[in-house]
């Protein structure tokens, strides 16, 4: 009898265990919203996740899907692509994780614990806390799975800032920030801003440092298609410099063609795309590479600041996978 007491002792302990890793699918748009708006008071850690609930909340374009661990209290709040989403096993570009834990050193047990992620993938997390990484480590390593850590500086302007103290989804208008965004395109009348269009995805994929291959190929369709992507369209009507986002709302893929650069152009590409966003209240940020000094003074002058968090990106794929 003892034994048989022992024994359903153990497997409750168990059971409980396994329960309390197992997180919560949010799909109710009030629940969405309350989200939204709490991890605003963790900006800048949570602008991954804040950002990735930013496109959910407006009509969700890359059938992300939300996941915590508790509710309406949570510690972890785990984004990732809906399951039809993630068919190809090997690509890294749609296979995106975007992680806020309020307590970052407990990430393991859930990670290793939890069905939110599919190890036999190759497959990147994405998060703004340094602290996750040990865990992240931690669980790939008990699923022999290989992991390839990288950082880059995170850079943000004050309006973002402002959002955890006002808890508000507001931004200044772009009057207020002083640039002359006008003027930019008045004083070259042979450029033109334009919104950038899809059929430039190529050009777009042969210039982006992660891309050139079918997969970033159909990520960057999908980027200009279904977010806000911005060009400055040269004297043949071809875009020579452009920028777009992703779906954490994270402004990247910027680039301007050799010929134009140091022109001008890719400020004024910033500046009237950066007025765009503030007028629809979209929030926005960027990463730049720490040793990118050059593009670091860049957006400096364009009113971002270095935050007091880091940007972090972890690639993990199974040994049988070959690396990215």
């Amino acid at each position: 009898m003892r034994t048989f007491s022992k024994l359903l002792s153990f497997f409750l302990k168990v059971s409980r265990s396994e329960a309390s890793h197992r997180m919560i699918l949010l799909n109710n748009s009030h629940k969405l919203l309350a989200l939204y708006k709490s991890l605003a008071r963790s900006i800048p850690e949570s602008l991954k996740v804040y950002g990735s609930v930013y496109h959910i909340n407006h009509g969700n374009p890359f059938n992300m899907e939300v996941l915590v661990d508790s509710w309406p209290e949570y510690q972890m709040v785990i984004i990732r692509p809906q399951k039809q989403e993630m068919t190809d096993d090997m690509d890294s570009y749609t296979n995106v994780y975007h992680m806020f834990s309020k307590e970052p050193q407990k990430s393991q047990e859930v990670l290793k614990n939890c069905e939110i992620i599919n190890w036999k993938q190759r497959f990147q997390i994405q998060g703004l806390q340094e602290s996750l990484g040990e865990g992240i480590r931690a669980a790939a390593f008990s699923k022999s799975v290989k992991v390839e850590h990288s950082t880059a500086v995170l850079l943000v302007t004050e309006d973002i800032l402002k959002l955890n103290a006002s808890n508000e989804s507001k931004f200044r208008s772009c009057a207020e920030t002083g640039h002359p965004d006008d003027d930019f395109e008045s004083e070259t009348p042979n450029f033109k801003y334009a919104q950038l269009a899809v059929s430039y995805s190529g050009l777009v994929n042969d210039n982006w440092k992660r891309g050139g291959n079918e997969r970033s190929l159909r990520f960057i369709k999908r980027c200009i298609q279904d977010l806000p992507a911005a060009c400055m369209l040269g004297p043949e009507g071809v875009p020579v410099s452009w920028v777009t986002m992703d779906p954490s709302c994270e402004v990247g893929m910027a680039y301007s063609m050799e010929k134009y650069r140091r022109t001008g152009n890719m400020a004024r590409v910033m500046v009237r795309y950066m007025k765009y966003l503030h007028q629809k209240n979209i929030p926005f940020y960027l990463s730049v590479r720490e040793e990118n000094e050059r593009s670091r003074r860049f957006v400096q002058q364009l009113g971002f600041f270095e935050a007091s968090c880091e940007w972090h990106q972890w690639i993990c794929y199974p040994q049988n996978l070959v690396p990215f």
